[in-house]
């Protein structure tokens, strides 16, 4: 709920003002600017409506200092015809609106709305920025995985569902979340929690919000992420590092769409659509006492499941091509798409986006050097222990092997010049290795 702050010396259009206007908002009133900037020192407010004629601190000055302490919140100011050109003055120093004395209650009404619109819009639009950079970009991939998780989402996007994203680390849990809230239609923001990043005593205050004074250091009101989420879409990843105490909290939430900020006792209410990822059992977190079994059903109502990158090897090459785009017009030869899909993956698609940086670092012309970028983690993920340096060039050599005979159906011929080394080169490396052939040429 929007909070208004309201200053009006004259009793019966305080009143009147207050009375219209807290259906929909918290409304503080004070009869002078001094009363106000106190509140304000204490509270946040979304907007700020006042007199320019007050005693002592005029409203003008009361809006410089208002629009110090919140530069993105807007301002009413009301004025008689007689002070047209103090009206004009409160303009200059930043005010959004005015309304002339005397004023309908449904015009300060339409403009306070309309006003507060705008700063959620542009609030969105901030948060969307911010969010965009730290996802993977659009859904790259055609694997029949991929397709049914795409399939999926086109589904369940329009529909009020709970959603539970499962994936080990690196899948692109947050970029299906995203995808959906896009896919929405939802007005308000994409606003993402990690919540292995919180200690336990800050999570909670990072979810609800807390009252002034509601713990050491909680020197103002301050709104939390579920409070930030109303009209979009709040995305909880590493949910199962929720601790117990904070489910029950979440799972009210879910249940009746309300909460209370820390050290608040007033019910608040909220809209946001809950999405939910994890890269741990929740089941078997169950069984050991640490998750909530009444939690887990209620965010798994649409579970989705994306699978590690080395389980979906068709979508290698069409994600790389689209992490190489972002950098610039660059190409992999057929040697650096043999080495992707050789590797395993461990830390899957982010990992897959970190080396393909890492190749357009190293490269100096068009083509992507993919083997130099992704020989130190292909090194370090292949080798079964401290083989030394000829066994893991060995076994790196023998997977690149296998993935070229795979894919030119075991034609030796065809395999040695995508290789490019000779077929009796190739040969002999497929009797050293024990390769086993498929077909023969």
């Amino acid at each position: 709920m929007n909070r208004v702050l309201l200053v009006e010396d004259e009793k019966n259009i305080r009143e009147s003002v207050e009375t219209a206007l807290s259906d929909r908002y918290e409304v503080s009133a004070f009869d002078s600017a001094e009363k106000a900037l106190t509140a304000l020192s204490d509270n946040g407010f979304d907007i700020l409506i006042t007199d320019i004629k007050l005693p002592g601190i005029t409203g003008i000055e009361l809006l410089k200092k208002f629009k110090t302490l919140s530069p993105d919140s807007p301002v009413i100011v009301m004025t008689a015809f007689s002070s047209i050109n103090s009206a004009i003055e409160a303009m200059k120093a930043g005010a959004d609106e005015y309304v002339p004395k005397p004023f309908s209650l449904e015009e300060l009404e339409i403009k306070t709305e309309n006003l507060l619109k705008i700063k959620k819009l542009k609030e969105d639009k901030n948060l969307y920025v911010s969010q965009q950079d730290s996802a993977f970009g659009e859904i790259a991939g055609t694997s029949p995985e991929i397709n049914s998780i795409k399939t999926g989402i086109s589904k369940i996007a329009a529909n009020d569902v709970t959603v539970l994203i499962t994936g080990e680390t690196g899948t692109g849990k947050e970029l299906i979340a995203y995808t959906i809230h896009k896919l929405s239609g939802r007005k308000g923001p994409f606003v993402p929690v990690h919540c292995a990043a919180y200690a336990k005593g800050v999570i909670e205050s990072e979810l609800f919000g807390h009252e002034k004074g509601a713990f050491t250091g909680a020197d103002k009101l301050r709104k939390g992420r579920i409070e930030t989420a109303q009209d979009g879409t709040l995305f909880l990843d590493e949910l199962g590092d929720i601790p117990p105490d904070i489910q029950v909290k979440l799972l009210r939430v879910l249940e009746n769409k309300t909460y209370e900020r820390v050290g608040g006792s007033k019910s608040l209410s909220t809209n946001a659509r809950v999405l939910c990822a994890t890269n741990r059992n929740l089941e078997e977190l169950i069984k050991k006492g640490e998750f909530r079994e009444d939690l887990f059903y209620r965010v798994n109502v649409f579970p989705i499941n994306i699978p590690p990158l080395r389980e979906r090897k068709g979508d290698i090459q069409p994600l790389a091509e689209t992490f190489a785009s972002r950098r610039g017009s660059f190409t992999i030869n057929t040697a650096g798409k043999n080495a992707l899909l050789a590797y395993s993956w461990p830390g899957n698609v982010r990992e897959l986006q970190n080396i393909i940086e890492r190749a357009v670092i190293l490269s100096t012309g068009s083509e992507l050097n993919i083997t130099d970028a992704l020989g130190k983690p292909a090194a370090e993920a292949e080798s079964p222990g401290n083989g030394g340096l000829e066994n893991i060039v060995e076994a790196f050599e023998k997977k690149i092997i296998e993935a070229s005979l795979k894919n030119n159906n075991y034609n030796q011929t065809k395999a040695s010049k995508e290789l490019q080394i000779s077929r009796t080169t190739l040969q002999y490396k497929i009797q050293k290795y024990s390769i086993t052939e498929k077909t023969g040429d």
